[in-house]
C-alpha cells in the first residue's frame, strides 16, 4: 500500500463519524437522490447519482465498522480500496458535485449526502487525490489570502476607482466598526461594481463599516478540496481581523460557498463560537428595510426572476429576504419552478468552477436550469452570488440565451432614493 493511500484511507477512517455511520446504514437505496441531482438527470449516468459517489467510503465503512464487513474482510471476501478507484472517483467527487444538498432534501431517511460527500473529499485530498486547478486554488488562499491570486495592492486598486466614482471614501482597517465587509476574489475582480453598490447602500442607511486590508477574502478553498486543517486556518484569518477591528458583525458577501463557510462550518472549524455574528449581505439588507432605513424610488420594468444560490437558500435558510428586497425594486418578479430551498444549482459550486476539467460537464448540467427558465421566458436573472453570476452567463452564453445576470445588492443600490445613490436609475 503507498504512503498516499495509507494516509487517505486513514482519513476516510477518522471522517467515519456517527452521523456518516447513521447514514450508511439507513439508506434504503430507493434512488431518490438521483432524480434531485442535475448531473444525473441532464446526463442519464448512472455513475453520478449521489451515492454511488460515495461507494468507497461506503466500504471501508462496511469493513471497518460492521460485523459482517470485518468477517469478509478476514476471509477475503471483500475487496479492499484500492489508490486505482481513487483515482476513478476522484472526477466523481469533485467534478460531478456541488455539495447542493438538494439530494439530502429528497431522502426518505433524513441522509446529509452532501456531508458525507464533504467527508470523501477529506480522504480524497489526503490521498493525493484532488483536481489538480483546486489543488492550486488551495495553495494560493493559503500563500496569498486569495484562491484566484487576487492581493491587497488589487483590492486597493479597486476601491480608488469606486472612490472616484462615488465621491467619498470606503472605510478601511476602522476599528470599532459595526460591520466588517468580507468579499470574494469575483466580486473584486469581476464584479468590482458590487464595492459601490454597497458603500453607496451604507451611506444611505448610515452604516457603519469598514473592510480589513488583513482578511478580506471570504472563500475558503480548504472547505471546497476537503482539507479541514487549511479551512480552519482561513476562517482564523478572519476571526483575527475581526477581533483587531473590534467589529460586531462579519458580513459574508454575494458568494453562497462563503456563507456556508464562515457562518455555519466555521466555528466548527476552530473549534469555538465568535466574539461577533456573521450576517449575509441579504439579510443585513433586508434589516435595513425592516427598519425603514433602506428606502427606494421606481422599479425596474424588466421581467426578473430569482436564482436562489443553494448554500444561502436551501442551506442557509435565506429565503424570503431576496423576495422581500425583489419587490422593492421589480414591477414584474417571477418565481421560477421548483424555487427556493427546492432551486436547482447552477452546477459550479463546492469548487466545480474552480475545477476547468469538470467545464464540459457543468454546461452540459445547465440544462436543467434552462428548463426552469424557459417555463417563464424572463428578461433577466437576479441572483446573490458571484460564482453562480459567471456560471449563469457562461451557461446562457452556451445554449444561446441572451439575458442578463444582475446581482441583487447592486440592483438594490440602482433603485436607492435620494442624493446619495450616485449613478443611479432615479
Amino acid at each position: 500500500m503507498s504512503a498516499s493511500l495509507d494516509r487517505g484511507l486513514n482519513a476516510f477512517r477518522e471522517q467515519i463519524d456517527a452521523p456518516v455511520a447513521a447514514f450508511f446504514s439507513s439508506c434504503v437505496h430507493c434512488g431518490l437522490c438521483a432524480e434531485a441531482c442535475l448531473f444525473y438527470t441532464e446526463t442519464n449516468d448512472p455513475t453520478l447519482t449521489p451515492i454511488h459517489k460515495l461507494e468507497p467510503l461506503r466500504r471501508v465503512w462496511k469493513q471497518e465498522y460492521t460485523f459482517w464487513g470485518r468477517y469478509a474482510r478476514a476471509f477475503g471476501l471483500t475487496r479492499p480500496v484500492t489508490d486505482e478507484e481513487l483515482t476513478d472517483w476522484e472526477t466523481l467527487v469533485y467534478d460531478s458535485c456541488t455539495m447542493c444538498g438538494r439530494c439530502s432534501m429528497v431522502c426518505p431517511v433524513g441522509n446529509d449526502i452532501a456531508y458525507m460527500i464533504r467527508k470523501m473529499r477529506e480522504g480524497m485530498a489526503a490521498a493525493g487525490h484532488a483536481p489538480p486547478d483546486l489543488v492550486g486554488a488551495t495553495q494560493r488562499a493559503v500563500t496569498i489570502g486569495s484562491p484566484m491570486g487576487v492581493k491587497l495592492p488589487a483590492l486597493q486598486a479597486q476601491i480608488r476607482h469606486a472612490e472616484e466614482e462615488l465621491g467619498f471614501s470606503i472605510p478601511v482597517d476602522v476599528e470599532g466598526a459595526d460591520y466588517m465587509l468580507l468579499l470574494s476574489s469575483m466580486e473584486i475582480m469581476n464584479f468590482p461594481e458590487f464595492i459601490s453598490a454597497i458603500a453607496r447602500i451604507f451611506k444611505h442607511a448610515n452604516v457603519s463599516w469598514t473592510i480589513s486590508s488583513e482578511a478580506f477574502e471570504a472563500t475558503n478553498s480548504g472547505i471546497q478540496i476537503g482539507v479541514s486543517d487549511i479551512a480552519a486556518e482561513l476562517v482564523e484569518r478572519i476571526v483575527a481581523a475581526a477581533g483587531k477591528l473590534k467589529v460586531k458583525s462579519v458580513i459574508s458577501p454575494e458568494c453562497g460557498h462563503a456563507y456556508m463557510a464562515i457562518r455555519w462550518e466555521g466555528p466548527n472549524l476552530i473549534g469555538r463560537p465568535y466574539d461577533f455574528k456573521v450576517v449575509h449581505i441579504l439579510e443585513l439588507l433586508e434589516q435595513l428595510r425592516e427598519e425603514g432605513r433602506l428606502r427606494t424610488t421606481g422599479k425596474e420594468t424588466q421581467r426578473l426572476t430569482y436564482h436562489d444560490p443553494c448554500q444561502i437558500s436551501r442551506r442557509g435558510g435565506v429565503v424570503q429576504q431576496p423576495r422581500n428586497l425583489l419587490n422593492m425594486v421589480a414591477e414584474d418578479f417571477v418565481e421560477m419552478p421548483e424555487t427556493g430551498t427546492m432551486n436547482w444549482c447552477c452546477g459550479a459550486g463546492g469548487g466545480v468552477s474552480s475545477n476547468e476539467r469538470a467545464d464540459d460537464l457543468r454546461l452540459k448540467a445547465f440544462n436543467r436550469k434552462k428548463k426552469q427558465l424557459d417555463a417563464i421566458h424572463p428578461d433577466a436573472i437576479v441572483s446573490a452570488c458571484s460564482n453562480c453570476r459567471i456560471h449563469l452567463e457562461d451557461g446562457l452564453e452556451e445554449y444561446g440565451m441572451d439575458m442578463p445576470v444582475l446581482s441583487l445588492t447592486e440592483t438594490i443600490a440602482e433603485y436607492l432614493a435620494g442624493s446619495e445613490q450616485a449613478g443611479s436609475k432615479e
